[in-house]
Protein backbone atom coordinates (compact mmCIF):
# COMPACT_ATOMS: atom_id res chain seq x y z
CA UNK A 1 0.00 0.00 0.00
CA UNK A 2 1.01 3.65 -0.79
CA UNK A 3 0.97 4.44 3.42
CA UNK A 4 3.09 1.03 3.78
CA UNK A 5 5.49 2.79 1.15
CA UNK A 6 5.98 6.12 3.06
CA UNK A 7 6.19 3.91 6.16
CA UNK A 8 9.23 1.70 4.80
CA UNK A 9 11.03 4.60 3.29
CA UNK A 10 11.14 6.57 6.96
CA UNK A 11 12.21 2.74 8.18
CA UNK A 12 14.76 3.21 6.28
CA UNK A 13 16.26 6.69 6.62
CA UNK A 14 16.45 6.19 10.32
CA UNK A 15 18.99 3.97 10.11
CA UNK A 16 21.17 6.74 7.83
CA UNK A 17 20.90 8.55 11.46
CA UNK A 18 23.08 6.28 13.28
CA UNK A 19 25.93 7.93 11.35
CA UNK A 20 25.69 10.96 12.45
CA UNK A 21 27.40 12.22 15.19
CA UNK A 22 26.34 14.24 17.84
CA UNK A 23 28.26 17.81 17.24
CA UNK A 24 26.56 17.04 13.36
CA UNK A 25 23.10 16.57 14.93
CA UNK A 26 24.06 19.79 16.83
CA UNK A 27 24.46 21.72 14.60
CA UNK A 28 21.71 21.15 12.06
CA UNK A 29 19.51 21.66 15.04
CA UNK A 30 20.98 25.00 15.22
CA UNK A 31 20.81 25.75 11.79
CA UNK A 32 16.77 25.27 11.92
CA UNK A 33 16.25 26.84 14.52
CA UNK A 34 17.81 29.78 12.72
CA UNK A 35 15.76 29.14 9.53
CA UNK A 36 12.55 29.18 11.83
CA UNK A 37 12.73 32.83 12.55
CA UNK A 38 15.06 33.59 9.21
CA UNK A 39 11.66 32.14 7.82
CA UNK A 40 8.97 33.10 9.71
CA UNK A 41 7.03 35.41 7.42
CA UNK A 42 6.20 32.10 5.20
CA UNK A 43 5.64 30.24 8.47
CA UNK A 44 3.28 33.15 10.19
CA UNK A 45 1.55 33.05 7.21
CA UNK A 46 0.38 29.13 6.87
CA UNK A 47 -0.24 29.04 10.27
CA UNK A 48 -2.81 32.72 9.08
CA UNK A 49 -4.72 30.19 6.59
CA UNK A 50 -5.24 28.07 9.21
CA UNK A 51 -6.37 30.47 11.88
CA UNK A 52 -8.68 31.79 9.47
CA UNK A 53 -10.96 28.40 9.26
CA UNK A 54 -10.91 28.47 12.95
CA UNK A 55 -13.48 30.64 15.31
CA UNK A 56 -11.86 32.84 17.49
CA UNK A 57 -14.28 31.73 20.07
CA UNK A 58 -12.77 27.96 19.93
CA UNK A 59 -10.21 26.97 22.76
CA UNK A 60 -8.41 25.70 20.45
CA UNK A 61 -7.64 28.76 18.57
CA UNK A 62 -4.77 29.73 21.47
CA UNK A 63 -3.30 26.21 20.56
CA UNK A 64 -2.96 26.56 16.83
CA UNK A 65 -2.07 29.93 16.93
CA UNK A 66 1.66 31.00 16.06
CA UNK A 67 3.15 34.48 16.73
CA UNK A 68 6.83 35.82 16.62
CA UNK A 69 7.12 35.52 20.07
CA UNK A 70 5.76 31.78 20.06
CA UNK A 71 8.57 31.39 17.15
CA UNK A 72 11.43 32.58 19.38
CA UNK A 73 10.28 30.27 22.13
CA UNK A 74 10.09 27.16 19.49
CA UNK A 75 13.84 28.41 18.48
CA UNK A 76 14.91 28.95 21.77
CA UNK A 77 13.98 25.24 23.08
CA UNK A 78 15.41 23.79 20.05
CA UNK A 79 18.81 25.21 20.90
CA UNK A 80 18.36 24.10 24.17
CA UNK A 81 17.94 20.37 23.05
CA UNK A 82 21.17 20.81 21.31
CA UNK A 83 22.95 21.90 24.37
CA UNK A 84 21.68 18.97 26.17
CA UNK A 85 23.94 15.54 26.64
CA UNK A 86 23.24 13.30 23.82
CA UNK A 87 21.12 10.26 25.28
CA UNK A 88 22.59 7.63 23.02
CA UNK A 89 25.40 5.11 23.93
CA UNK A 90 24.89 5.68 27.93
CA UNK A 91 25.81 2.68 30.56
CA UNK A 92 23.26 2.11 32.47
CA UNK A 93 24.28 -1.50 33.93
CA UNK A 94 26.97 -3.51 33.59
CA UNK A 95 28.30 -6.88 35.15
CA UNK A 96 30.21 -9.56 34.88
CA UNK A 97 29.36 -12.76 35.04
CA UNK A 98 30.62 -16.19 37.55
CA UNK A 99 31.27 -17.83 34.06
CA UNK A 100 33.14 -14.18 32.56
CA UNK A 101 30.82 -13.24 30.08
CA UNK A 102 30.62 -8.98 30.10
CA UNK A 103 27.41 -7.76 30.11
CA UNK A 104 26.80 -4.04 29.06
CA UNK A 105 23.14 -2.21 29.13
CA UNK A 106 23.16 0.64 26.68
CA UNK A 107 20.49 3.12 25.71
CA UNK A 108 19.95 3.37 22.08
CA UNK A 109 16.97 4.92 19.79
CA UNK A 110 13.76 3.67 19.41
CA UNK A 111 13.65 4.09 15.77
CA UNK A 112 10.90 5.44 14.57
CA UNK A 113 8.42 7.25 16.68
CA UNK A 114 4.68 7.89 15.17
CA UNK A 115 3.15 11.28 16.74
CA UNK A 116 -0.85 12.37 16.54
CA UNK A 117 -1.47 15.51 17.41
CA UNK A 118 -4.36 18.38 16.97
CA UNK A 119 -3.99 21.55 16.59
CA UNK A 120 -0.87 22.18 17.84
CA UNK A 121 1.78 23.28 14.94
CA UNK A 122 4.50 23.81 17.64
CA UNK A 123 4.51 20.04 18.35
CA UNK A 124 6.21 19.49 14.75
CA UNK A 125 9.38 21.40 15.63
CA UNK A 126 9.33 19.65 19.17
CA UNK A 127 9.10 16.40 18.55
CA UNK A 128 11.61 16.27 15.36
CA UNK A 129 14.20 18.57 17.29
CA UNK A 130 13.85 15.35 20.21
CA UNK A 131 13.47 12.54 17.88
CA UNK A 132 16.87 14.02 15.85
CA UNK A 133 18.53 14.44 18.93
CA UNK A 134 17.95 10.99 19.77
CA UNK A 135 18.33 9.40 16.26
CA UNK A 136 14.96 8.95 16.22
CA UNK A 137 12.84 9.41 13.09
CA UNK A 138 9.56 10.61 12.91
CA UNK A 139 6.27 10.20 11.09
CA UNK A 140 3.73 12.85 11.99
CA UNK A 141 -0.15 12.87 11.63
CA UNK A 142 -1.24 16.59 12.55
CA UNK A 143 -4.89 17.50 12.51
CA UNK A 144 -6.58 18.87 9.81
CA UNK A 145 -7.00 22.44 11.32
CA UNK A 146 -3.39 22.76 11.15
CA UNK A 147 -2.26 21.64 8.01
CA UNK A 148 -0.93 24.54 6.30
CA UNK A 149 0.98 25.04 9.51
CA UNK A 150 2.57 21.63 9.19
CA UNK A 151 2.86 21.56 5.90
CA UNK A 152 5.78 24.85 5.79
CA UNK A 153 7.23 23.42 9.01
CA UNK A 154 7.87 20.77 8.09
CA UNK A 155 9.29 22.17 4.61
CA UNK A 156 11.60 24.28 6.46
CA UNK A 157 12.77 21.18 8.04
CA UNK A 158 13.51 19.40 4.62
CA UNK A 159 15.16 22.27 3.36
CA UNK A 160 17.82 22.68 6.34
CA UNK A 161 18.43 18.87 6.15
CA UNK A 162 18.77 19.15 2.70
CA UNK A 163 21.59 21.76 2.92
CA UNK A 164 23.33 18.96 5.52
CA UNK A 165 22.80 15.99 3.39
CA UNK A 166 20.30 14.46 5.57
CA UNK A 167 17.09 12.03 3.79
CA UNK A 168 14.46 14.25 4.33
CA UNK A 169 12.35 10.84 5.04
CA UNK A 170 13.59 11.40 9.02
CA UNK A 171 11.02 13.34 9.18
CA UNK A 172 7.36 12.78 7.22
CA UNK A 173 4.28 14.11 7.32
CA UNK A 174 1.30 12.29 6.84
CA UNK A 175 -2.31 13.47 5.28
CA UNK A 176 -4.73 14.98 8.12
CA UNK A 177 -7.27 12.32 7.21
CA UNK A 178 -8.20 9.21 9.50
CA UNK A 179 -7.55 6.73 7.00
CA UNK A 180 -3.50 7.95 7.89
CA UNK A 181 -4.13 7.38 11.30
CA UNK A 182 -4.93 4.25 10.81
CA UNK A 183 -2.69 3.71 8.52
CA UNK A 184 0.06 4.55 10.98
CA UNK A 185 -1.57 2.46 14.20
CA UNK A 186 -1.39 -0.96 11.95
CA UNK A 187 2.05 0.17 10.89
CA UNK A 188 3.61 -2.84 12.60
CA UNK A 189 6.97 -3.32 11.80
CA UNK A 190 7.44 -0.28 10.66
CA UNK A 191 6.58 2.67 13.41
CA UNK A 192 8.03 1.49 16.59
CA UNK A 193 6.10 3.35 19.43
CA UNK A 194 3.62 5.78 18.61
CA UNK A 195 2.52 8.95 21.06
CA UNK A 196 -0.97 10.54 20.70
CA UNK A 197 -1.34 14.17 22.44
CA UNK A 198 -4.86 15.61 21.85
CA UNK A 199 -8.03 15.19 23.97
CA UNK A 200 -9.51 12.36 25.79
CA UNK A 201 -11.11 11.22 22.55
CA UNK A 202 -8.46 11.18 20.80
CA UNK A 203 -6.18 9.38 23.54
CA UNK A 204 -8.95 6.59 23.71
CA UNK A 205 -8.98 6.12 19.79
CA UNK A 206 -5.39 5.37 19.62
CA UNK A 207 -4.98 3.55 22.52
CA UNK A 208 -7.77 1.28 21.45
CA UNK A 209 -7.26 0.87 17.76
CA UNK A 210 -3.12 0.59 17.65
CA UNK A 211 -1.53 -2.55 16.63
CA UNK A 212 1.53 -1.05 17.40
CA UNK A 213 3.30 0.56 20.72
CA UNK A 214 1.24 2.91 22.54
CA UNK A 215 2.35 5.62 25.14
CA UNK A 216 -0.49 7.60 26.64
CA UNK A 217 -0.19 11.45 26.57
CA UNK A 218 -3.45 12.04 29.13
CA UNK A 219 -5.77 14.82 29.04
CA UNK A 220 -5.08 17.08 31.82
CA UNK A 221 -8.04 17.34 34.01
CA UNK A 222 -6.10 19.73 37.22
CA UNK A 223 -6.59 20.18 40.68
CA UNK A 224 -5.49 22.60 42.98
CA UNK A 225 -6.08 22.71 46.64
CA UNK A 226 -5.92 25.28 49.05
CA UNK A 227 -5.84 24.14 52.46
CA UNK A 228 -6.98 25.54 55.37
CA UNK A 229 -3.21 26.33 56.20
CA UNK A 230 -2.77 28.33 52.90
CA UNK A 231 -0.83 31.56 51.80
CA UNK A 232 -3.75 33.75 50.56
CA UNK A 233 -1.26 36.01 48.52
CA UNK A 234 0.42 33.26 47.56
CA UNK A 235 -2.56 31.25 46.45
CA UNK A 236 -3.92 34.42 44.32
CA UNK A 237 -0.83 34.22 42.44
CA UNK A 238 -0.69 30.36 42.04
CA UNK A 239 -4.70 30.06 40.85
CA UNK A 240 -4.05 33.05 38.35
CA UNK A 241 -1.21 31.74 36.63
CA UNK A 242 -2.60 28.47 36.58
CA UNK A 243 -5.40 29.49 34.97
CA UNK A 244 -4.97 32.36 32.79
CA UNK A 245 -1.57 31.32 31.90
CA UNK A 246 -3.01 29.64 28.80
CA UNK A 247 -6.33 27.73 29.50
CA UNK A 248 -6.00 25.45 26.25
CA UNK A 249 -2.63 23.88 27.60
CA UNK A 250 -2.78 20.39 29.40
CA UNK A 251 -1.21 21.57 32.48
CA UNK A 252 -4.12 24.25 33.13
CA UNK A 253 -6.20 24.20 36.13
CA UNK A 254 -9.97 23.53 36.09
CA UNK A 255 -11.04 23.17 39.94
CA UNK A 256 -9.98 24.97 42.36
CA UNK A 257 -10.69 22.75 45.97
CA UNK A 258 -11.00 25.42 49.07
CA UNK A 259 -11.32 24.36 52.54
CA UNK A 260 -13.92 25.65 54.25
CA UNK A 261 -12.50 27.11 56.56
CA UNK A 262 -11.03 29.30 54.39
CA UNK A 263 -14.53 30.85 52.60
CA UNK A 264 -14.32 34.13 53.60
CA UNK A 265 -10.87 34.11 51.81
CA UNK A 266 -12.58 33.17 48.24
CA UNK A 267 -13.68 36.03 46.88
CA UNK A 268 -9.92 37.12 47.04
CA UNK A 269 -8.53 34.20 45.86
CA UNK A 270 -10.36 34.02 42.80
CA UNK A 271 -10.42 37.66 42.52
CA UNK A 272 -7.72 37.70 39.70
CA UNK A 273 -9.19 35.31 37.79
CA UNK A 274 -12.43 36.99 37.58
CA UNK A 275 -10.65 40.76 37.06
CA UNK A 276 -8.71 38.79 34.25
CA UNK A 277 -9.10 39.33 30.52
CA UNK A 278 -10.89 37.64 29.16
CA UNK A 279 -12.20 36.71 32.40
CA UNK A 280 -12.57 33.29 33.76
CA UNK A 281 -16.25 31.73 34.35
CA UNK A 282 -16.78 30.29 37.54
CA UNK A 283 -19.05 27.26 38.39
CA UNK A 284 -19.35 26.97 42.36
CA UNK A 285 -20.91 24.53 44.45
CA UNK A 286 -23.34 26.16 47.09
CA UNK A 287 -20.72 27.04 50.03
CA UNK A 288 -18.74 28.74 47.32
CA UNK A 289 -21.47 30.58 45.59
CA UNK A 290 -22.27 31.54 48.72
CA UNK A 291 -18.82 33.12 49.67
CA UNK A 292 -18.61 35.16 46.63
CA UNK A 293 -21.98 36.21 45.86
CA UNK A 294 -21.86 37.79 49.53
CA UNK A 295 -18.85 39.43 48.86
CA UNK A 296 -18.41 43.36 47.16
CA UNK A 297 -16.63 41.58 44.00
CA UNK A 298 -19.43 39.92 42.98
CA UNK A 299 -21.83 43.21 41.90
CA UNK A 300 -18.68 43.73 39.51
CA UNK A 301 -18.84 40.39 38.28
CA UNK A 302 -21.75 38.83 39.16
CA UNK A 303 -22.73 36.98 35.60
CA UNK A 304 -19.34 35.45 35.65
CA UNK A 305 -20.03 33.92 39.27
CA UNK A 306 -22.73 30.70 38.53
CA UNK A 307 -24.06 27.76 39.89
CA UNK A 308 -22.00 24.35 39.27
CA UNK A 309 -23.56 21.70 37.05
CA UNK A 310 -23.23 17.64 37.58
CA UNK A 311 -20.67 17.53 34.79
CA UNK A 312 -18.53 20.68 35.74
CA UNK A 313 -16.44 18.77 38.13
CA UNK A 314 -14.09 15.98 36.55
CA UNK A 315 -14.05 18.75 32.75
CA UNK A 316 -11.33 19.66 31.21
CA UNK A 317 -12.50 22.74 30.44
CA UNK A 318 -9.50 24.37 27.70
CA UNK A 319 -10.99 27.18 28.22
CA UNK A 320 -11.71 30.50 30.12
CA UNK A 321 -14.19 28.82 32.87
CA UNK A 322 -13.19 27.37 36.36
CA UNK A 323 -15.03 24.80 38.95
CA UNK A 324 -14.99 25.58 42.33
CA UNK A 325 -16.03 23.10 44.82
CA UNK A 326 -15.53 23.36 49.03
CA UNK A 327 -14.21 20.28 50.99
CA UNK A 328 -13.71 19.87 54.54
CA UNK A 329 -10.71 18.23 55.05
CA UNK A 330 -7.70 17.43 53.41
CA UNK A 331 -9.01 13.73 52.88
CA UNK A 332 -12.02 14.79 51.16
CA UNK A 333 -9.86 17.09 48.82
CA UNK A 334 -7.81 13.43 47.86
CA UNK A 335 -11.06 11.60 47.83
CA UNK A 336 -12.27 14.47 44.90
CA UNK A 337 -9.21 13.93 43.25
CA UNK A 338 -8.59 10.47 43.33
CA UNK A 339 -12.13 10.70 41.88
CA UNK A 340 -12.00 13.40 39.00
CA UNK A 341 -8.35 13.73 38.43
CA UNK A 342 -6.71 12.40 35.24
CA UNK A 343 -3.04 11.54 36.50
CA UNK A 344 -1.52 14.95 34.98
CA UNK A 345 -1.09 17.49 37.45
CA UNK A 346 -1.97 18.57 41.04
CA UNK A 347 -1.25 21.02 43.46
CA UNK A 348 -1.60 21.79 47.24
CA UNK A 349 -1.23 25.50 48.75
CA UNK A 350 -0.23 25.28 52.24
CA UNK A 351 2.18 26.23 54.74
CA UNK A 352 1.46 23.02 56.33
CA UNK A 353 4.43 21.14 55.45
CA UNK A 354 2.68 17.71 56.91
CA UNK A 355 -0.37 18.53 54.75
CA UNK A 356 1.75 18.86 52.16
CA UNK A 357 4.07 16.03 52.02
CA UNK A 358 0.90 13.64 52.72
CA UNK A 359 -0.84 15.23 49.73
CA UNK A 360 2.46 14.63 47.68
CA UNK A 361 2.38 10.81 49.12
CA UNK A 362 -1.29 10.18 48.16
CA UNK A 363 -2.09 11.91 45.00
CA UNK A 364 -1.64 10.00 42.25
CA UNK A 365 -0.40 11.94 39.38
CA UNK A 366 2.82 12.39 37.21
CA UNK A 367 3.25 15.91 38.35
CA UNK A 368 2.55 16.82 42.21
CA UNK A 369 3.19 20.06 43.08
CA UNK A 370 3.22 22.41 46.77
CA UNK A 371 2.88 25.82 46.83
CA UNK A 372 3.73 26.32 42.68
CA UNK A 373 0.96 26.26 39.92
CA UNK A 374 0.78 22.94 37.88
CA UNK A 375 1.76 25.62 34.76
CA UNK A 376 5.40 24.22 35.58
CA UNK A 377 4.32 20.53 33.88
CA UNK A 378 6.37 21.29 30.55
CA UNK A 379 9.58 19.58 29.22
CA UNK A 380 11.47 22.72 28.82
CA UNK A 381 10.59 24.06 32.25
CA UNK A 382 12.01 20.99 33.70
CA UNK A 383 15.28 21.30 32.45
CA UNK A 384 14.65 18.81 29.61
CA UNK A 385 14.96 21.61 26.45
CA UNK A 386 11.46 20.88 24.72
CA UNK A 387 8.75 17.96 25.58
CA UNK A 388 7.33 15.15 23.19
CA UNK A 389 4.05 15.10 25.38
CA UNK A 390 3.07 14.55 29.41
CA UNK A 391 3.15 11.07 29.80
CA UNK A 392 0.11 10.02 32.46
CA UNK A 393 0.63 5.88 32.13
CA UNK A 394 2.60 4.14 34.74
CA UNK A 395 4.36 1.83 32.34
CA UNK A 396 7.50 3.52 31.08
CA UNK A 397 8.11 7.04 31.16
CA UNK A 398 5.89 9.60 33.08
CA UNK A 399 5.21 12.74 33.17
CA UNK A 400 7.53 15.16 30.99
CA UNK A 401 8.78 13.12 28.28
CA UNK A 402 12.03 14.28 26.67
CA UNK A 403 15.30 12.72 25.19
CA UNK A 404 15.89 10.08 27.71
CA UNK A 405 12.20 8.76 27.87
CA UNK A 406 12.19 8.50 23.59
CA UNK A 407 15.03 5.98 23.92
CA UNK A 408 15.05 2.34 24.61
CA UNK A 409 18.04 -0.20 25.39
CA UNK A 410 20.23 -3.06 24.39
CA UNK A 411 22.45 -5.49 25.79
CA UNK A 412 25.84 -6.35 24.70
CA UNK A 413 27.26 -9.32 26.11
CA UNK A 414 30.95 -10.29 25.54
CA UNK A 415 32.54 -13.72 25.78
CA UNK A 416 35.69 -15.37 25.53
CA UNK A 417 33.75 -19.21 23.92
CA UNK A 418 31.78 -19.82 27.57
CA UNK A 419 28.95 -22.37 26.39
CA UNK A 420 25.75 -22.63 28.70
CA UNK A 421 26.05 -25.89 30.14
Amino acid sequence: MKENNIFSRVKQASKSLALLTDSQRNEILLALADAIIEKQDRILEANERDLAKMDKANPLYDRLQLTAARLEGIAGDMRNVATLPSPLGHITKQKTLANGLRLCRVSVPFGVIGMIYEARPNVTYDVFSLCFKSGNACVLKGGHDAVASNEEGVAVIHEVLARYGVNPDVVTLLPATHEATGEMLNAVGYVDLCIPRGGRKLIDFVRDTARIPVIETGAGVVNTYFDKDGDLEMGRAIVNNAKTRRVSVCNALDCLLVHESRLQDLPELVALLLEHTPPVTLYCDEAAFSAISGSSIFALHSSLVQHAKEDSFGTEFMDYKLAVKTVASLDEALEHIDENGSGHSEAIITQNEAAARRFQSHVDAACVYWNAPTSFTDGAQFGLGAEIGISTQKLGPRGPMALEEITTYKWLIEGEGQTRP
